[in-house]
């Protein structure tokens, strides 16, 4: 099978990169190779190599700057998805879209299942949530994966802060009222590949396990214990850390509706971590010998 993958030179781009390339024939696509946003460039490409799937990883994903940046942030995430779709469709080619825990509004009080209704409360959600409706719009056989505080080797994120900051500061001030679920690039990678060997089209949900959500003091606490630093991670509100984009106060994902019908079983978010940091700390002691 012959798989595209756009935005390949991303966080999650590379990960996936590596899961697939074992058994299938991948096809990466940075964005110099290939613009989503450009429907004529879009149709071209995808046209000329003829692959059996796309998985596009292709995203504005800067959550506060979106709140000023909205007309980029939708030609991206909106736009750039329903060209993808529209190409797809026609050359009856399968889509595989990553999408966002970003597209509910935080109020529900369990964790979020695909059937539920979405609800962005930010526009960055709104523009990931357009592409999610362009693809259910426009196409039958596509995959959607929402996915939630993604973190891995080849990009910034809340891990590579936290331990950052530990080098730098005494303490630590971190939000404890946003409930989530962390998920590793490599976790979700290899969810991706399992949901596309199952054929099992629509919306899936996969994170790494969290048993009902954790929050973001709860997250940084874990990365200092594993990191051995001794600095003191303390709690505050939302309203004690303001953000130019507001974030759903919930938005922890079921995964039992994939884990059932693709045979997918997501690690403990705990595992994930701990083997992360573990892959941290080899490279850092590689490159200080």
């Amino acid at each position: 099978m012959r798989v595209l993958v756009t935005g390949a030179n991303g966080m999650l781009g590379k990960d996936l990169i590596a899961v697939l390339e074992d058994g299938y024939e991948v096809i990466p696509l940075d964005l110099e190779g290939l613009d989503i946003t450009d429907r004529e460039a879009t149709h071209y490409t995808i046209f000329s190599l003829r692959p059996d799937i796309v998985v596009n990883c292709a995203a504005y994903t800067n959550v506060d700057m979106a709140e000023d940046e909205k007309e980029t942030a939708f030609r991206v995430n909106g736009l750039g998805v329903q060209n993808l779709a529209i190409t797809c469709n026609e050359l009856k080619i399968r889509l595989c879209h990553i999408s966002t825990d970003y597209v509910f509004d935080g109020t529900s009080t369990r964790p979020y299942t695909p059937l539920d209704n979405t609800s962005a409360v930010n526009a960055y959600g709104e523009t990931k949530l357009a592409g999610e409706r362009y693809i259910q719009w426009l196409m039958h056989e596509f995959y959607i994966i929402r996915t939630s505080w993604l973190y891995g080797e080849h990009g910034n994120n809340f891990i590579r802060t936290m331990l950052r900051l530990s080098g730098e500061r005494d303490e630590i001030k971190v939000v404890s009222d946003q409930k989530g679920s962390p998920t590793w690039t490599v976790t979700l990678s290899e969810g991706i590949r399992k949901v596309i060997e199952s054929e099992v089209f629509g919306i899936h949900h996969i994170t790494d396990r969290t048993a009902g959500g954790i929050n973001w003091h709860e997250f940084a606490t874990e990365i200092i214990r594993l990191s051995g630093a001794s600095v003191k991670v303390i709690p505050i509100s939302t309203d004690e850390y303001p953000t130019r984009a507001k974030r759903p106060s919930y938005s922890v994902l079921d995964t039992f509706h994939t884990e059932v019908s693709t045979g997918f079983s997501p690690p403990d978010w705990k595992t994930s971590l701990e083997k992360f940091i573990h892959t941290l700390k080899n490279q850092s002691d590689v490159s200080s010998s």
